[in-house]
């Protein structure tokens, strides 16, 4: 699982397209892109202006889950 992200409904909500995020945030459209596909992890400081730019907690954007262990049985 890793890092999950709503990033993509928050940006329909600002109506803005990942060109535009990108520019508020510093950052080109492809790394807006990788991000919203789960395909790239960002800086704490990139979720930090994301955050702001929706003027949002981090966590309302970004969800860290833990992969669950499988143990194997013999």
């Amino acid at each position: 699982m890793g890092l999950e992200n709503r990033l993509k409904e928050h940006r329909a909500r600002l109506g803005v397209n990942q060109s535009e995020l990108g520019r508020l945030a510093g950052v080109s459209r492809q790394t807006i892109s990788l991000i919203e596909r789960g395909d790239y992890s960002p800086s704490v400081t990139l979720a930090l202006k994301l955050a702001k730019i929706f003027d949002v907690a981090v966590e309302a954007i970004f969800v860290y889950k833990e992969e669950e262990e499988h143990e194997e049985y013999e």
